[in-house]
Order: C-alpha cells, then structure tokens, then sequence
C-alpha cells in the first residue's frame, strides 16, 4: 500500500558526448565517429582524419578535449555536422510522443541531489584574499569558504533544471502523466585529477510517469534510442544494450540501461538510461508535496473505484444511462462516485484531477455515442490512457481487474 505515491517517477535521458540518457537518459554530441581502422588500431587514426578534412581544430589542446569527450572547437564541417546530431535528436525526442516540451533552463545545479561540487571564482578576487597577511590560517579558510559559498554553481548536468520545471509543466498538460521535458546546452564535469572541470556539451530528457509503468517506459525509450542510433550506421548490429549491474547504480536509481558500440578499437557506452524514481523530484519540491501527489491506495484499498460522469450536452437520457451503471456496479459490490449529479460546469482535466486526487481507479464518461453505438470512454488513474469500450463490457472489465488485484 502507498499512500499517498508520487504522480511521478522520473526517468532522465542525458546524451553527454560520451553518451547521453542519466535516469535518465544521458546524452549529446557523440565522442568518436567510426572509422576504417583495422581491429588493432586505435582511435588515433579517426582523429588524425577529423582533423585533415576540417571537422575538428587542429592543435594538440584541442585534440585532446576532443579526444576526452569535452568541449572543443571544430572546424566548418565539424560544427556544421554537430549542429545536424543536435537537430536530430530534437527531431526525434518530438517525434517519439506528443508530450515531449523544449524547456531552456540557466542557472546552477545541485548536481546528484546534494550540493554543487563545482563554483564559479574570480580568480583575481581568490588571489587579494591570499595576499592578505593579517588572516590567520582559521581565518583565511572561513574567508575561502564564504567565498565559496556566495559563488554561483556550475551546473553537472540539466537534471536540476527539468525537475524545478516539474510542476508549471504539469499544469500545462491538466496534471496527466506521462510526460517529457527535453533540453540541449553546456554543463561542466568534475575534473580528473587536473584540478579544473570540463565543459561537455549535453541533451537531455527527462521522462516523467507513473511508478507503475516506469519500467515499461524505460525498454520503451531504450528501444527508440537505440533505432536511432542505429538509423546512421554503417554497422547497425555494432549497437547493443544492456542492463547497468546493481552495484553499478547511482545512488537515485533502481535500474539503468547502457546504449554501447563496438568501436575497431574497443566497446564503448554511448547513452545511459536511468529509472531514478521520486526522490530528487520530492526534494526540489519541498512544500509544495501536494502538488506532486495522487492517492495511489492499492485497486482493493481504494474507496471509490469508478466515478461516473456525462460529457458535454448533458440529457436525461444519459443521466439515465449513469443510473442503470450505478445500479449494476452496486449489485457488483463496485463502489462508485456520482460524477454526474455534480451541478458545477467543470471541465474533464479538473474532474481528472480531483480523481487521480481522490484515487478513483477509473473514471467512466457516457456521451452521445454512448446512446448511439453503447460506446462509452474509460480513463485509467495509473496511466492516463483513455480507452473506448462498449457499455456491456465496463462491468466485467471493473470485477476482472479487481479481482486480478486482489490476487497479486
């Protein structure tokens, strides 16, 4: 029994250049391209290659960022193919689902739900307060780290930004889930072992659902990743997935998913697809738990399983077909919510609101086609999805999945 569970589970899809899908998905411009190199070879020929035919600068420094994954300058062709992958990628998170919106968020980031590990210094400003001789030791490290303090943060990934987005967003779509928010830009990496971070430049999605279906959501974007990676290759069967290990998952996640390649020289992981759950989301949000809840009692548990409604054009006729329901999903033992004795004009997205709110299973809407064909319309609280049904079958359809419940 949950009570009461988060709307949403979020799922983050990230493409850094050395992969993208976090919880995500992580992932952008993509590191290495293949190559001809013999199976012994290493990268360095490709390399040489980006460089010759003018897709990447030339300069050690800057084959060297390339080389890493980070940030770098590339030549006309080089930054006219980036621009192509970006615009891909754009092109195809919006294609995937209707409910994918662009959001562009500036700022700094908590990075892994803690506090920020990379701040922004003026190095002239550090410099004056080491140059002060009269600050003790104690008092040069209290100074350093209100300095530190009062410096913005520079964000690790665009996580941060899709979850403090969350809640206008879900306004936006009339509090129905699923749905996504997809952004492209710079955030920086912790260095490795050079003292200075790294600016990658990163695509993001984060996928927001029901607990109940997260999983399925995650094979769902695994195999539309994968379709698109694979719709560029020369060697589409190079790519492949694979499930993270546990011992290999960040500390948010319950799952996690790895788009690799088989390079010449090597497999490497392009993307990876994270299932990270409520937790960063709630945190973001703290205080304003309401706005991100619905009452998820277990089908058994509920108190109300089906509320009954009229659509627009409301006749005494359909009135009459939610009496005949109401009877027999009392003589069902299925208890049921009179929607539409309600007097107030309310438009659907409210009434689904108060609902999924309340923690109605279904929510069953009679209209004219009802009266036509016997056709009635049945939103689901766990996945939104709205389904057309006839009305000889909703009773059935309510004991069976009850009962299904009430045997797992």
């Amino acid at each position: 029994m949950k009570v009461p569970d988060s709307a949403a589970a979020v799922m983050l899809a990230r493409w850094v250049r050395t992969g993208p899908w976090r919880w995500v998905s992580a992932g952008p411009c993509t590191r290495r391209l293949c190559s001809a190199a013999g199976p012994s070879e290493g990268p360095e020929p490709l390399l040489q290659l980006c460089v010759d035919r003018y897709y990447v600068s030339p300069g050690r420094t800057n084959t060297e960022r390339f080389r890493r994954g980070t940030r770098c300058s590339y030549g006309p062709l080089g930054a006219e193919l980036r621009r192509n992958l970006l615009d891909q990628w754009w092109h195809s998170v919006g294609r995937s689902s209707a409910q994918v919106f662009a959001i562009d968020s500036v700022g700094s980031s908590g990075g892994e739900g803690g506090p920020c590990p990379l701040k922004v210094v003026d190095s002239e400003t550090f410099t004056r307060l080491l140059d002060r001789p009269e600050l003790s030791k104690e008092q040069l490290i209290q100074e350093a780290l209100l300095l530190l303090h009062r410096a913005p943060a520079m964000r690790t990934n665009l996580l941060q930004g899709a979850l403090e987005q969350f809640v206008p967003a879900l306004e936006l779509v009339n509090r129905r889930l699923p749905f996504g928010l997809a952004e492209a830009g710079p955030s920086f990496q912790p260095s490795d072992g050079s003292g200075c971070p790294a600016e990658v430049t990163q695509t993001s999605l984060v996928w927001f659902c029901s607990p109940r279906t997260s999983s399925q959501w995650l094979d769902h974007w695994t195999r539309q990743r994968l379709k698109w990676w694979r719709k560029f290759a020369l060697a589409p069967s190079h790519f492949s997935s694979s499930e993270v290990p546990a011992e290999e998952l960040v500390a948010a996640a319950s799952r996690g998913v790895r788009i690799q390649y088989s390079f010449p020289w090597g497999q490497e992981t392009l993307e990876t697809l994270w299932s990270r759950g409520d937790a960063e989301l709630l945190h973001t949000h703290h205080g304003v738990r309401s706005k991100l809840q619905v009452l998820k009692l277990h089908p058994v548990l509920t108190p109300v399983k089906v509320a009954l409604n009229i659509s627009r054009g409301a006749t005494v006729e359909l009135r009459q077909v939610c009496e005949g329901l109401l009877q027999e999903f009392q003589e069902g033992k299925i208890s049921t919510w009179p929607g539409y004795l309600e007097t107030l004009p309310t438009s659907m997205e409210q009434l689904n609101a108060k609902y999924d709110e309340m923690g109605v299973l279904f929510t069953v809407v009679v209209g004219e086609n009802t009266l036509e064909s016997g056709l009635l319309q049945v939103r689901s609280r766990d996945t939104t999805v709205k389904e057309t049904m006839h009305i000889s079958e909703i009773r059935k359809f309510l004991s069976r999945y009850i009962s299904v419940a009430d045997s797992n």
